[in-house]
């Protein structure tokens, strides 16, 4: 049974995409969206409307997804094969039809050129019909030759994969590169444990993590709305198996949106206090409405702030603990562990991104330190596999004043291509007593 969590937040306004009557039509307005626009692809998939059937809904992300993966690879095959740039929405149509070509082999390349046509006469003109067969014939051919790179093989920036190739190494970085251009399987941590696991939901080597099967999405959003389950990845338990919450504690999740390990430490716990902390913003409403599926033994409390402008008076303000057992510092970083999932990062992420995490990352772990009591736990913890997001902010807290007080006990770093899962990085810090 859901509660109220207080403070409420007015639930963010996504504009919807109205689908069209199918899901690869659907697709094309998604791609010629994204490109006018490039929008953050999560955030246009939550805004279209659900009058699309379940397995069209499946098929137009699917096809989304993958021209948004395979984009660079897309773009540069499709170079120089029209005199002129044509509008958005046949370039959208050709790079739709480019994945499927690219996805079906030598063997699809007729039935996807015919279908590409056909449904361009609907939804674009009889002339860019015309241009789109002609097109889509010579991208057949120019997707079936050999990539000159193994940044274009796998359609990732060059400059991300010689970084990655000088932290990880070549045999790494291809086991990364693959592993990003796989659509992800979806899991969920099943909540209730008093009753028996849906037979859609395979268990998984993670203990309380399951993969579901994909043709019972309607059951899985009945059950994730009843609360029974919650979508997550296995990696998030990496930070909360080194918080290890226990009953009757009060903790700070200090970045909690959307509320996912808020709510992980509430089932763990049992018992106690979570205060969920996170500035203001969109995510604020899912972060809301995660607390209030929290067992009723924990008292969970949601507060609007910045972690790194607020100090003890805004916590003794609102009658909150001004220091905790444990504090979880789950930080914003450049998401390069959970590029599986979220599919644009690599197009949206900038070189000099990785320093500016840092220093941002760096300034929330001092923040978060003064909030650990004597002999509390502090867990940094990202979904990056970069150094300089995760070893390198960890040793200059420790060259710092700040880091003084702290030891650390124990640290993970869990990398896709041999966790089986996303990317993260987890650290534990002991406050002296």
């Amino acid at each position: 049974m859901k509660r109220d969590v207080k403070p409420g937040f007015q639930k963010p306004t996504i504009r919807a995409l109205k689908p069209a009557a199918d899901g690869w039509s659907t697709a094309v307005a998604l791609v010629e969206r994204w490109l006018a626009r490039k929008d953050r692809v999560d955030t246009m998939l939550e805004g279209l409307t659900p009058g699309l059937p379940a397995r069209e809904r499946a098929r137009a992300q699917q096809l989304f997804y993958g021209v948004v993966r395979w984009a660079s690879r897309l773009e540069s095959a499709l170079a120089g094969l029209m005199s002129h740039a044509p509008r958005t929405k046949v370039r959208a149509i050709l790079l739709v039809a480019g994945f499927e070509l690219l996805e079906g082999g030598p063997d699809a390349v007729a039935k996807v050129v015919h279908h590409a046509v056909e449904k361009a006469k609907t939804i674009a003109s009889a002339k860019e019909a015309g241009l789109i067969n002609a097109v889509a014939r010579k991208l057949a051919g120019r997707l079936a030759e050999p990539p000159r790179t193994l940044a274009d093989e796998f359609a990732h920036p060059d400059w991300l994969v010689a970084r990655w190739t000088q932290q990880f190494g070549a045999d790494a970085t291809r086991q990364l590169l693959a592993w990003n251009q796989q659509p992800a399987p979806v899991y969920a941590r099943w909540r209730k444990t008093d009753a028996p696991v849906p037979v859609f939901l395979a268990p998984t080597q993670w203990a309380g993590f399951y993969e579901v099967k994909a043709v019972h999405w309607d059951e899985v959003r009945q059950l994730a709305g009843d609360g029974a389950l919650y979508l997550q990845d296995p990696s998030t338990r990496l930070c909360l198996e080194l918080l290890a919450p226990r009953p009757g504690e009060t903790i700070l999740d200090a970045c909690a949106a959307p509320g996912g390990k808020s709510l992980f430490i509430a089932d763990l716990m049992q018992s106690g206090r979570v205060i969920a902390l996170d500035e203001e913003g969109p995510r604020l409403e899912r972060l809301r409405e995660n607390l209030a599926r929290a067992p009723r033994t924990v008292e969970v409390a949601l507060m609007p702030a910045d972690l790194e402008k607020v100090g003890t008076p805004f916590f003794r303000d609102f009658s909150l603990p001004e220091t905790y057992d444990a504090v979880l510092l789950d930080a914003p970083c450049s998401n390069t562990g959970v590029m599986r999932h979220r599919v644009d990062v690599k197009w949206r992420l900038q070189e000099g991104d990785f320093a500016k995490h840092a220093v941002q990352q760096l300034a929330l772990l001092h923040a978060a330190a003064r909030l650990v009591r004597p002999g509390g736990r502090l867990v940094y913890s990202t979904c990056s596999i970069d150094t300089a997001e995760n070893e390198a902010v960890i040793k200059t807290f420790f060259d710092s004043r700040a880091g003084g007080p702290f030891k650390l006990e124990k640290s993970v770093q869990a990398f896709p291509w041999t966790a089986g899962h996303d990317g993260a990085g987890a650290f534990l810090l002991r406050k002296n007593g």
